[in-house]
């Protein structure tokens, strides 16, 4: 057990850098007034594909990996 407390640190270092990373290189179209609820007022859907796919999907893993990770250094 001690060993993954060791090796712990280290591995939320990387889910950081990761997660700040994919939040970073995602892109939206929505600029402040998306924000407020506005937009071009057409109400159609957005569909993800390829790499921003990617990018989404790898976002969530890495927040739930990260919390994961903060909740066992807690629990110790």
């Amino acid at each position: 057990m001690t060993t993954i407390f060791r090796i712990l640190p280290y591995v939320e270092l990387t889910l950081s850098i990761v997660l700040i990373v994919s939040i970073l290189l995602q892109q939206t179209g929505a600029g402040v007034g998306g924000a407020f609820g506005g937009g071009d007022g057409s109400g159609s859907y957005y569909t993800r594909r390829g790499f921003e796919k990617f990018l989404f999907y790898l976002t969530i893993v890495s927040a739930i990996l990260l919390a994961a990770s903060a909740l066992i250094a807690v629990s110790r």
